[in-house]
């Protein structure tokens, strides 16, 4: 949501013995062709840093310890894998430039994060050459044991030009494997190979400041919190459409982080939402258009250009190579096809299904994100569109209908609007606070159902997992901190910070509608449950856990290194409900650990989650043909048997998660059966609430 590296997808060869031209003294001007910052990003980078220093929720100060913190993320994003610079070259950069970069930027300069910049780009452009022409010399021996490290960020940069060198042949023969076992016929390996050094070295060859800036903005930017970016006028454009979800596209909004193209958020109701090609954290390595259109190598590209490359006309296909986030940024590279379509409102919508299990009726709403129509709200149009609204009817549906018990499905569901997280916890609590806002003055603003109706009381459990986030996580820790209902799956993501857009002007601007600066998200706010702790950073932690493919270790706001910690303030006045008991979480929990024991299926997701997670937590992996062959296939099987897992409506059989939370809410339901007849507790009923 995810590596905040630069992961140049580059490998290695056999007997190529190019030297590496020596490169300039850090410090020095490389070239007349140098990237320098223009006067409006100047302007932009002191705009920048003011905003940072005065309205963010990190009150940091401008220090030496700050300018270290920007020179440390900058590096890191242009060389996280460790394999452009050497260890005597790093500590250069380090001394000449390290102390400058805030103080420079206060003044409205950016040319020691520019002399950075250039540096990398003269190295990059040499290991590109490098590598075009080992690729049309190289024949590869798959046969002797040898591995290549693809996380080293805790590793050090290698200490002279030869272990560098011996790195970018272990990247090149990675590089060669990963294209003979991808799923997308080659027709030459070598020639494919050279094709893609040679487009990425005209690539580097064609960088403009704004390349530069962008890299620069976002190391500043994230030194405070993951969340606060920087958007350049043409970029803001892209982010503005994507918000409109009006654009005919894939239906995915995507960031750059480093050199890559990153899925940031899938749209619900559109394309890849409606057909699970992607995931957020996935990382885009490739576009093709149509069925046969080469697939053109996005490694390093402006956002801009690759969001041009992926929109199209309604109806027209488009191909896309990916990095699956599920696979921790390892091979093989998966091939996707969508069908370009505009968002379709119907899809977003919250849905319902009814399964019997067990002898009872057990409804399941499942919500993909939370949408509201503020205009048409704002100006009394009836039937807009809302969650809460469509919630409601949906809970009158299931009442008719007799269901014993809820499924409340928030997998995959990324947030949206905060009034709607607070209205749809409304339906399911007589009343009461929901969530807290605390600003970085301390000054904290509680959000309250006001309604004292309570359409739903009856069982209920709520199912999440990793991509659950922001609104997501407010109705599963409301629900969770009221007893309302039993939360079922992994922790959640963790994102519980609030931001505002924020523009950036001109100053002593004469007209309005003089040309910005750009646009800055700025985290200003922080979320925090009725019980005084966050849901930042931790998320929300489920009562009974469940497994699932998702990569913990990449996915979630604890991943991010500049992310804001776990915090409490003081709790909110609510009174807790009687609906469940620790007593009764135990007994649930004791339940499907015995249920699951037994369940084949079960045993089968789990044994191939566990084997997906041993690969993940490799260092380092085989160049030896066999075993890359092997764990290569293992990854490909595992992800076709689970590969649609949260589509309720066609793969019921394979849902794991679903079918252990329907399980769960039946053994409630007979659990509060069982309570009414021994007269402790009524059983609760289905209410009914007028429209």
């Amino acid at each position: 949501m995810l590596k905040k590296t630069l992961l140049l997808i580059v490998l290695c060869l056999g007997s190529a013995t190019l030297l590496l031209a020596k490169p300039a003294r850090p410090g020095v001007a490389l070239s007349a062709q140098s990237l320098k910052p223009t006067a409006a990003e100047e302007l932009a980078a002191k705009s920048i840093i003011q905003n940072l220093l005065q309205n963010h929720y990190r009150k940091v100060a401008l220090s030496d310890s700050l300018s270290m913190e920007i020179f440390n993320r900058f590096i890191d994003n242009l060389d996280g894998g460790k394999n452009y610079f050497t260890a005597s070259e790093v500590e250069s950069l380090r001394k000449s430039y390290a102390g400058k970069l805030g103080g420079e930027l206060v003044l409205g300069k950016a040319d020691a994060g520019f002399a950075l910049y250039n540096f990398f780009l003269q190295r990059a452009r040499e290991k590109m050459r490098y590598m075009k022409a080992a690729a049309d010399t190289l024949h590869p021996d798959f046969s002797v044991h040898e591995t290549l490290a693809l996380d080293r960020k805790h590793d050090l940069w290698p200490s002279d030009k030869k272990e560098l060198l011996g790195q970018w042949k272990k990247e090149l023969k990675y590089q060669w494997l990963n294209l003979q076992y991808s799923t997308e016929k080659q027709k030459s390996i070598r020639g494919d190979l050279a094709k893609r050094f040679t487009s990425r070295l005209n690539l580097l060859n064609r960088q403009k400041p704004d390349d530069a800036f962008h890299l620069y903005t976002y190391a500043v930017t994230t030194s405070f919190d993951p969340h606060t970016s920087y958007f350049s006028p043409d970029e803001y454009e892209n982010f503005q459409i994507t918000l409109s979800r009006s654009l005919e596209g894939i239906g995915a909004r995507l960031q750059s982080e480093g050199e890559n193209t990153v899925v940031n958020e899938v749209i619900a109701g559109g394309p890849v939402f409606k057909s699970h090609a992607l995931k957020k954290g996935d990382i885009i390595i490739g576009v093709g258009q149509g069925k046969r259109g080469d697939m053109v190598d996005v490694t390093g590209w402006r956002i801009n250009d690759v969001v041009k490359l992926i929109r199209g006309k309604k109806g027209t296909l488009v191909r896309l190579k990916l990095l699956p986030a599920s696979q921790g940024g390892r091979g093989p590279a998966k091939i996707v096809e969508v069908l370009r379509d505009q968002i379709n409102l119907e899809e977003q919508a919250a849905k319902k299904s009814i399964i019997e299990l067990n002898g009872k009726k057990i409804g399941v709403i499942t919500i993909p994100s939370f949408y509201l129509d503020f205009e048409a709200q704002r100006q009394h149009t009836s039937n807009y569109n809302s969650t809460t609204r469509d919630v409601a009817r949906i809970l009158d549906e299931l009442r008719a209908e007799a269901v014993q018990g809820i499924v409340l499905d928030l997998r995959n569901n990324g947030g949206g609007s905060l009034e709607e997280a607070v209205t749809v916890t409304g339906l399911f609590i007589p009343y009461g606070p929901v969530v807290q806002v605390s600003s970085a003055d301390g000054a904290k603003t509680v959000l309250k159902d006001e309604d004292s109706r309570e359409q739903y009381s009856g069982p209920l459990a709520v199912l999440v997992n990793r991509y659950s986030a922001s609104a997501s996580e407010i109705v599963a820790a409301a629900l969770q901190d009221y007893g309302r209902g039993v939360v079922i799956g992994e922790r959640t993501f963790g994102k519980g910070t609030v931001q505002q857009l924020v523009r950036l002007s001109r100053p002593f601007s004469l007209t309005p509608k003089s040309s910005g600066l750009g646009e800055m998200t700025l985290t200003i706010a922080k979320f925090y449950r009725i019980t005084g702790g966050s849901t930042q950073h931790k998320g929300v932690l489920p009562d009974i856990l469940l497994p699932s493919l998702i990569d913990a270790s990449t996915i979630g706001e604890d991943t991010y290194p500049s992310s804001l910690p776990w915090s409490t303030i003081s709790k909110a006045f609510y009174q807790p409900g009687s609906d469940l008991s620790l007593q009764d979480i135990d007994h649930l929990r004791q339940k499907e650990l015995e249920r699951s024991s037994q369940s084949a299926l079960y045993k089968s997701y789990q044994d191939d989650q566990q084997a997906l997670e041993l690969i993940r937590k490799k260092k380092a992996v085989s160049l030896q043909e066999s075993e890359f062959k092997s764990e290569t296939e293992l990854i490909r099987q595992i992800q076709k048997r689970w590969s649609v897992e949260a589509d309720t409506t066609k793969n019921l059989a394979t849902d794991v998660q679903l079918n252990e939370s329907l399980g769960v809410v039946s053994d409630l339901v007979t659990l509060k059966r069982q309570e009414r007849v021994a007269g402790s507790k009524p059983l609760p009923l289905l209410q009914h609430q007028e429209q």
